[in-house]
């Protein structure tokens, strides 16, 4: 038998859906997608390089409209190129926000 001990705090959810951001202090909203996801961060797959340190207000759209979105301010700890000129950012989520604190950022 294999003996495997989990290092995270929290199960990451391989999730493949859409997303938008917003760099905080930049004045639009970008597309991206949500490669996976745990309580405590998100990956995400963008179209250009977001410096390491900044923070995002993103907001998850998932598949059905019976569940609402999802909305949560992010730090990015890591970007990585992909071959395709895409970057995956790799992100810490330091809070939650309600529907009425997003809404500001994603009309």
């Amino acid at each position: 038998m294999q003996e495997y001990s989990e290092k995270r705090d929290f199960y990451r959810m391989a999730v493949d859906c859409a997303a938008r951001y917003r760099v905080d202090g930049a004045g639009s909203v970008q597309n991206a997608t949500v490669k996976d996801l745990s309580a405590s961060g998100v990956q995400l797959r963008i179209g250009q390089e977001v410096d390491s340190g900044a923070t995002l207000n993103v907001e998850i759209q998932p598949g059905k409209a019976i569940t609402p979105p999802l909305h949560a301010v992010a730090k990015v700890i890591r970007c990585i190129p992909t071959d395709d000129g895409g970057f995956y950012i790799a992100c810490t989520i330091e809070r939650m926000l309600t529907v009425d604190e997003a809404g500001a950022d994603f009309p």
